[in-house]
């Protein structure tokens, strides 16, 4: 069966590079090729059932900042397709996005099932064929047509096909995109929580801290932001932000890493003493323990004091150089030692995949065969968490369909 365009991927990236595609071209015959029995999987459960379809940025060289790998392609393809162009795309489909105070933009419904509904909807109007349970093992260039092989036998021929297959943990996923010759970067976890071995703050589950620091000792990397105390170790998204930027690195050394916290954000420890030094003076018949510093949570507090060895009968008065520079190292140097990261498996996105070294940004073609094209995930760009993963998928594959769409 002989196809214009055969899509390779039923997720986020490849529905919208098959509507794209047959909306820039009328009358294209395509079909859709979905390994697993569900469409839209990894839409369903992003953003705990919400979908965080983007972000409210629209300037392209500060959205691009946000991909630890891929900024400089980025950088160049949103200026064609950026995150209004996301938003004004769903709108005509009657999809309104809304942004919250971070930037993360939901759809109004604050459900997934918007987006999927809407995916579906466009390609039954515009008649693409989709079929499930087609696990792709071989792709072939014979004359002038590209045939697919999939696992259970069947295969089917194209014009030209579009390669989004998403991110996977596994590199035997990758496989048949290999086999054409293409160079596939290890793919590792990016966006995980961090596990502390010592588990010392574990009954402190659920306290947070809305701007902390959090880095990683002996090298540069750091981020500021939220960070979550959890039952396991360290969340929120300072810490997940930190794990995509770091992610290479903390695959290296096996996920065994310190990491330190500064529980004030930025403060620098100068300023945090002569803030204490002035502390002393003011509040020099008060326990220490009874009251929190800087606005933090005071269980969290109360255990820093502890750490410090600052006794519950403490008085600012009292309080010794020694104990001052302990309690000052808790505030701004909290040390975790990790071992280990949970990643949830579902939402499970790579720093890895195709190099992006063998594709031509400007079309989404490969290098390597001619009229195979690839979008989302599946190309080694990785985003921060907020809505950025998703813009790769819609940015790449609009570039994708409208190359492949002029081709025809």
């Amino acid at each position: 069966m002989h196809f214009d365009l055969i899509v390779i991927g039923g997720g986020a990236a490849g529905f919208f590079g098959a509507i794209q595609a047959a909306e820039m071209r009328a009358g294209l015959k395509i079909l859709i090729l979905e390994k697993s029995n569900k469409l839209l999987s990894k839409v369903k459960i992003s953003g705990g059932g919400r979908c965080n379809v983007t972000h409210h940025n629209y300037n392209p060289f500060e959205f691009s900042r946000h991909y630890p790998r891929g900024e400089k392609a980025l950088k160049n393809l949103l200026s064609i397709f950026h995150a209004e162009h996301t938003v004004k795309w769903f709108a005509s489909k009657g999809v309104i996005l809304n942004a919250e105070s971070d930037g993360r933009m939901f759809p109004h419904t604050n459900s997934s099932q918007t987006i999927i509904d809407c995916f579906i909807s466009e390609a039954q109007k515009l008649k693409i064929k989709i079929m499930l349970g087609k696990n792709v093992s071989q792709i072939k260039q014979e004359k002038n047509e590209i045939k697919i092989f999939c696992a259970d036998g069947d295969s089917y021929s194209a014009t030209k096909i579009l390669v989004a297959t998403g991110g996977s943990p596994q590199a035997h996923a990758y496989q048949f995109i290999a086999d054409l010759h293409h160079t596939i970067k290890t793919p590792i976890p990016s966006l995980f929580t961090f596990n502390d071995s010592d588990q010392k703050f574990k009954d402190l589950m659920g306290v947070s801290v809305p701007h902390a620091e959090v880095k990683i000792a002996g090298t540069k990397f750091l981020q500021e932001g939220p960070v979550l105390i959890t039952h396991w170790g360290l969340s929120g998204p300072a810490v997940i932000k930190l794990s995509s930027w770091a992610a290479e690195y903390l695959y290296q050394v096996q996920y065994k890493f310190t990491v330190l916290v500064n529980w004030l954000g930025g403060m620098k420890e100068d300023e945090l003493r002569e803030i204490l030094l002035r502390n002393k003076l003011s509040t020099s018949k008060q326990k220490v323990t009874t009251h929190s510093l800087f606005k933090l949570p005071l269980r969290l507090a109360q255990r820093l004091y502890a750490l410090a060895e600052i006794g519950d009968d403490r008085i600012w008065s009292e309080l010794s150089k020694k104990e001052l520079n302990r309690l000052i190292e808790y505030l701004i140097r909290c040390p975790f030692n990790i071992t280990g990261k949970t990643t949830f498996k579902e939402e499970f996105v790579t720093c890895g995949g195709v190099d992006l070294s063998e594709i031509n940004i400007n079309s989404m073609e490969s290098k390597k065969m001619n009229n195979v094209y690839f979008a989302g995930e599946v190309l080694n760009i990785d985003g921060e968490t907020g809505g950025f993963n998703f813009q790769n998928a819609w940015t790449t594959s609009f570039i994708a369909a409208k190359s492949i769409a002029s081709g025809f």
